[in-house]
């Protein structure tokens, strides 16, 4: 059976492919995505039950909704000229030992939480804090990482970005360190302290001494500016991966769902195809592009291809762990009308931030966005976020009673953090679904149901687009710092970038305002 033939065949679509895949297709590559599952978008896909559109992964965006951004998943929309309608918000739930709140992106109201629970020496180092943070959040974004590519192209691409960031060596120095290295000194309160801890926690799966500064200063360009809003896409988070399908589509590019593939095909240390399980193969004349975690990407490449040292290096990378999850469609007649899109639940500061079930987060979109549940009905997704040990599931059979148990045992920490919102939560049920360490291994294809990279800051550096296989490139979580979809859709681009030649590139920049 002849191979299937194509520039660049990626592996997954999740955010990091699709990104990558669309904007090859842009420069003019033919490119085919392979997914296992039936659905696209990897961690970000969505699926619907019976009228509730339900988001599988991501629940927070922001940097979206308008133009220019220094969101890369911005970036990469505005390059191949697709969008979707955003629903903008500024205020989230908190239920914390402290008590139940609301805060909003923007310095202001936070302050206002802090001269409530605190007082006002609290407010005083969250000023000093942000002014120390202003000069790192514009050294964070002072070199875009669209223009950021794995070649002696990024002379180029990024040359005129040096520059500025020249001037900011020392702060360039500072982001590279953990960002305890940062508020040491600074805060003294040990609410902000907390606070700081779950904010890092929720970037990158880490608390503050293990998360790098970059991406915190990142954080704080989005989320602490004047006119400031939190982005929701209309019609759940599918309506993203539908933009980045479409713009692939729209170019010639393929989508290929339900097939695995088994294997990279590597000839003379180059990477030139894959083979898929149902026994086809793909033929690749540029590159192999992996958008598979760095663990399952290690069991694509045949064995003997790469250094040994190289593989159990990869290996060891350390892993967050996995999540459990509660879709629900409820009854939404009589229920609090002040309710938020989003709530974040610590149980207890003293266990630390990464404790299991200790952070529950609960999604309630349909609160702004009416068309992904039907009339007088709620969506919501409730998760613990990267804390659930996947040894507690291991060897598990899905189908055993033993399981059964264990996913009701461990879903009631998440019940109970809805109940502080919803008391009556348990009866507006109509459709409910708990997932599980395996679930996210299942559908998801992920090692170990993980998060991504634990990678401690200053303990290690994320594994990167580069392998030591000719044509074979990686994208997605395991690449580029931080677990969000603005670091996929950076780490997408990235790969793209690199493919492409110089002249595009530097015309995709000029395109997007960059």
């Amino acid at each position: 059976m002849s191979a299937i033939q194509t520039d660049v065949v990626i592996i997954g679509s999740g955010i990091g492919g699709l990104s990558c895949a669309a904007l090859l297709a842009k420069y003019g590559f033919d490119v085919i995505v392979c997914e296992s599952h039936s659905i696209p978008g990897g961690a970000a896909h969505a699926f619907a039950r019976h009228g509730f559109k339900f988001d599988s992964g991501p629940s927070l965006y922001s940097g979206l909704s308008s133009s220019p951004s220094s969101n890369p998943l911005r970036q990469v929309l505005d390059a191949i000229g697709e969008d979707v309608q955003w629903a903008t918000y500024n205020t989230w739930g908190c239920c914390l030992p402290e008590g139940d709140f609301d805060t909003s992106v923007g310095a202001d109201q936070f302050c206002q939480v802090l001269q409530q629970l605190r007082g006002e020496t609290a407010v005083t180092q969250w000023r000093e804090l942000q002014r120390i943070m202003a000069p790192l959040a514009n050294a964070a974004i002072a070199i875009p990482p669209a223009a950021i590519r794995w070649d002696l192209g990024a002379i180029r691409t990024m040359g005129r970005f040096i520059p500025s960031l020249a001037t900011q060596i020392s702060n360039v120095t500072k982001l590279t360190g953990a960002f305890s290295n940062i508020i040491d000194g600074v805060i003294q309160d040990p609410f902000i302290k907390n606070w700081l801890d779950l904010l890092c926690f929720l970037l990158s799966g880490l608390p503050a001494d293990g998360t790098i500064a970059a991406e915190v200063a990142f954080m704080f360009a989005e989320w602490y500016k004047p006119g400031v809003v939190l982005d929701y896409p209309v019609g759940g988070s599918g309506a993203i991966i539908n933009a980045l399908v479409q713009g692939l589509e729209k170019r010639g590019g393929k989508l290929m769902l339900g097939d695995r593939v088994e294997e990279i095909i590597v000839k003379n240390n180059t990477a030139v195809g894959v083979n898929l399980r149902c026994g086809k193969q793909i033929a690749a004349r540029k590159a192999v592009i992996s958008n598979a975690s760095v663990w399952d990407t290690l069991k694509l490449i045949p064995q003997g291809v790469i250094p040994k040292s190289f593989r159990e290096q990869r290996q060891a990378t350390p892993e967050c762990n996995s999540f459990m999850h509660l879709h629900l469609g409820i009854d939404s007649q009589g229920i609090r009308p002040d309710l938020a899109c989003h709530y974040i639940v610590v149980n207890d500061w003293q266990r630390g931030i990464t404790a299991p079930q200790n952070v529950v987060l609960v999604s309630i979109p349909s609160v702004i966005d009416p068309s992904i549940a039907p009339p007088g009905k709620h969506v919501i997704h409730v998760y613990t976020p990267g804390n659930e040990p996947y040894s507690l599931w291991s060897g598990m059979s899905r189908n055993s009673q033993e399981y059964a148990q264990q996913k009701q045992q461990r879903a009631e920490v998440m019940w109970q953090a809805l109940a502080r919102i919803i008391p009556d939560i348990r009866d507006r049920c109509e459709i409910t679904m708990v997932g599980t360490p395996l679930t996210h291994e299942r559908f998801l294809s992920r090692h170990r149901g993980s998060y991504g990279p634990a990678i401690r800051a200053g303990k290690g550096l994320f594994p990167g687009t580069i392998t030591p296989v000719k044509g074979l490139l990686c994208c997605g979580d395991s690449t580029f710092p931080g677990i969000g979809l603005p670091a996929v859709a950076a780490s997408g681009m990235i790969a793209a970038n690199t493919l492409a030649s110089v002249q595009q590139h530097l015309q995709m920049l000029k395109d997007i305002g960059i």
